[in-house]
């Protein structure tokens, strides 16, 4: 059987790093996406033993970078049987009206914006196959309002919004959509939030045992590797220390 082609984006870290590391393990081809190149190139000559891999070095929020790199990528790797839109981000924590535009900027272009500009180069080729699988990695900010999370869970909303709407419009073509909703997931996120401030991103997780890029990844390849006729829609995953946005066990 050929191997499927999936494409990862934000794959140079945490969830997308992990996905990336379980795939290559699992016989899939991987192209593999992110704004740094550097990392990248080492994380395909990592993964190279094992499966035949791509990089695309793009930021998500260019439109123009997005569809020159997916239309530079030859025809043998354009039939993409997978698309993990894993790309996103957070900045900041704080009042909406203390919030800072810029942030506000990122977190739309990114999370939204991004996601669907990845997804429109890849969509059509998967509608003339009629097959295809399309994960967007969202958030339990997707699915509840928390304090000082206004924009950023806001974007995730949107990315439930669009997930539901793509699972909708796909459906008469054969193209599964999954949306995976993780919790508290220890990467370089809250580093990101909190701009660089390694304390309180480390506070975000003190206490408890959270969530790995791994657990999400694991997810992920049981998304894909379900018989044809079954597809897994929604799909909130916690760790076992968290019940809601807000509610965390700590010791």
């Amino acid at each position: 059987m050929e191997k499927k082609i999936v494409l990862i984006t934000g794959a140079t870290s945490g969830i997308g790093e992990a996905t990336a590391v379980l795939l290559a393990q699992n016989n899939y081809r991987l192209i593999l996406c992110g704004r740094r190149k550097d990392r990248l190139d080492k994380l395909a000559a990592k993964l190279s033993a094992q499966t035949e891999i791509k990089t695309l070095s793009f930021d998500v929020r260019e439109q123009q970078q997005v569809i020159s790199s997916i239309a530079s990528l030859p025809p043998e790797w354009k039939n993409i049987d997978v698309l993990i839109n894993n790309a996103g981000n957070a900045h900041g924590l704080s009042p909406i009206q203390d919030g800072n535009t810029a942030d506000w900027d990122a977190m739309i272009d990114i999370n939204v914006k991004g996601l669907l500009y990845v997804s429109k180069e890849i969509m059509p080729a998967m509608i003339q196959r009629k097959s295809g699988h399309i994960i967007n990695i969202g958030s339990i900010a997707g699915k509840e309002v928390y304090a000082n999370g206004n924009v950023y869970c806001a974007s995730k909303f949107a990315v439930d919004a669009i997930t539901q709407g793509m699972r909708i419009d796909l459906n008469p073509h054969g193209i599964k959509v999954t949306g995976i909703h993780p919790g508290l997931v220890e990467t370089e996120f809250s580093l990101v939030r909190f701009k660089g401030d390694a304390d309180r991103a480390n506070n975000v997780y003190k206490g408890m045992v959270p969530l790995k890029g791994e657990d999400v990844a694991d997810l992920i390849l049981f998304s894909i590797t379900r018989p044809a006729h079954v597809a897994l829609g929604d799909i909130t995953i916690f760790p076992t220390a968290q019940a809601s946005a807000t509610t965390v066990k700590r010791t």
